[in-house]
């Protein structure tokens, strides 16, 4: 063998080694920060979402998922916040279901000490808590009448008051919501409100 053609082939093994190095340490990276990564898909329809979401992310959108349980609803909308601007900021994530109907109203919106028997202090909720990064509610669907009209007076004016509180406070918060229920028969029954409808759902 020639040393001058054995220093070219080991010269480019070197070369061709470090490149492949670096092309797994980027799919590794890819893959371990890809938003979408918790949800496994080969329908074509579900890929149409996936794709969806991506163009939808960096907007201000107030976004509505809807589909059975389990098809992936939380997925999305945390995709949804970290393919955003506020991806540096917090996810907040609330059951409308779980929670029972005199927690919640304290729950999405915080109360003041002394506001109700066993307010012992100040109490952020939900929304407030979510300032600057995504609010995700959950089960939309099973939100209280009382609170329909509290949060649709929330995305109209972006301010809240807390529980005995007399306060406006601002809130910047971008709002997911999903549900597995059909909201427009809810809206036939009287038991969701149609203007929130039209207000959840500008996606």
């Amino acid at each position: 063998f020639e040393a001058d053609l054995l220093g070219i082939v080991v010269d480019r093994a070197f070369r061709l080694a470090d490149l492949e190095r670096e092309n797994r340490q980027l799919l590794a990276k890819q893959a371990s920060e890809t938003p979408l990564d918790g949800l496994l898909t080969r329908d074509p329809g579900m890929v149409k979402v996936c794709r969806l979401v991506e163009r939808v992310a960096p907007t201000t959108a107030t976004v509505l998922l809807l589909g059975e349980s389990g098809t992936g609803k939380e997925v999305l909308a945390r995709g949804l916040h970290e393919l955003s601007t506020r991806r540096e900021k917090r996810f907040v994530a609330i059951n409308c279901a779980a929670i029972p109907e005199n927690l919640l109203e304290s729950e999405l919106f915080g109360h003041e000490k002394g506001a109700f028997t066993g307010a012992i202090k100040q109490t952020l909720g939900k929304i407030e808590v979510a300032d600057g990064g995504t609010l995700f509610l959950d089960e939309i669907g099973d939100l209280p009448q009382a609170l329909q009209a509290k949060l649709l007076r929330f995305l109209q004016e972006r301010t809240i008051e807390r529980i005995g509180g007399r306060e406006e406070i601002a809130v910047d918060v971008r709002v997911v919501c999903a549900t597995h229920r059909n909201l427009r028969d809810l809206i036939a029954e009287g038991t969701f409100r149609e203007d929130l409808f039209y207000r959840l759902s500008e996606i």
